[in-house]
């Protein structure tokens, strides 16, 4: 089996360490309590839950105290933002997350404009994104935020760059786009609509992949040499792989071996002897994500009155 490998990947495990550190340090200068974290999981998703226990143990790790709320599905909407009435209150709680997706019960939107904007980690309040999109960010989504950390780590330059973040979402492509807007970069936000698409990729010094499509960006849409950051995590099975990515011995033997693959939304083996610099899936925007809920937890703490 031929070996691909780009000109360079970068390591996000390697540098997640580096920022749980920092806030592991900066935790223990806070001063009285530790800085804590509460976590409302509403309904038994098994991914959530996956994600909730990843995050609990980060942030005890970090020395930030962590308190997971299991709510049952069926709760209705006022009794869920009655919980989080009590979190906003609670002067020991200094950090806020509402694990997504939520029931179809209840309204996203609402549930989460609900959060005090100073315990608002995840960075979704409207007050919090108009604080980012004015240049004075509070709490900044934790994706996003570390994929600036990511290309600051590795001293990949933003300003005068051509940027173009494929994905419009709340949580990633638009909080993307004001971080590399505020860095100086010329920025394009593509989406299903824009029209020939690859080609306005391929305009991209850095191309920001974050559409939730599996394998979706292939050679066609990458300029030689390009930066390209996969956001993208997709759990496969032959059954669901798209016809591109099965093409590749590497992801069909793993299939035969394992049954399953967790892949991004860049075909990683057809872009990666074209990209310059390329993130793997997993181990490289998944670990940041993490490590910056850690970071902004911190923050919050920093922020008592």
């Amino acid at each position: 089996m031929t070996s691909i490998v780009p000109a360079r990947l970068l390591d996000g495990a390697a540098v997640s360490k580096t920022i749980r550190q920092r806030s592991r340090e900066a935790a223990t200068l806070i001063p009285g309590l530790p800085p804590s974290l509460r976590v409302f999981l509403v309904g038994d998703n098994p991914a959530s839950q996956a994600y909730v226990a990843s995050k609990s143990k980060a942030a005890d790790e970090a020395g930030i105290r962590a308190e997971t709320r299991r709510l049952p599905a069926d709760l209705s909407a006022a009794a869920l933002l009655a919980e989080i009435a009590a979190a906003n209150a609670d002067r020991s709680v200094d950090g806020i997350l509402i694990q997504l997706p939520l029931p179809r019960l209840h309204d996203t939107a609402k549930v989460l404009d609900a959060v005090d904007p100073r315990k608002d980690v995840d960075g979704f309040h409207p007050e919090n994104v108009g604080l980012l999109h004015q240049g004075r960010p509070r709490f900044v989504p934790c994706t996003p935020a570390g994929i600036i950390e990511l290309l600051a780590a590795y001293e990949i330059p933003i300003s005068g760059r051509r940027a173009v973040v494929l994905g419009r979402s709340d949580i990633v492509g638009k909080p993307m786009a004001a971080l590399l807007t505020a860095r100086d970069a010329t920025v394009t936000v593509c989406h299903s609509k824009t029209k020939d698409l690859p080609a306005v990729c391929r305009e991209a010094d850095l191309l920001v992949a974050a559409i939730g499509r599996p394998g979706f960006v292939t050679r066609e849409f990458v300029k030689e040499g390009a930066v390209v950051v996969d956001v993208g995590i997709n759990r496969l099975t032959s059954q669901n792989a798209p016809p591109n990515l099965l093409r590749s011995e590497r992801i069909r033997r793993t299939l035969e071996e394992k049954g399953r693959i967790l892949v991004g939304d860049v075909d990683f083996d057809d872009i990666a002897p074209v990209a310059g610099t390329l993130t793997p899936v997993p181990g490289g925007v998944g670990p940041l994500t993490v490590a910056m809920l850690l970071h902004n937890t911190v923050k919050a703490a920093g922020l008592r009155s």
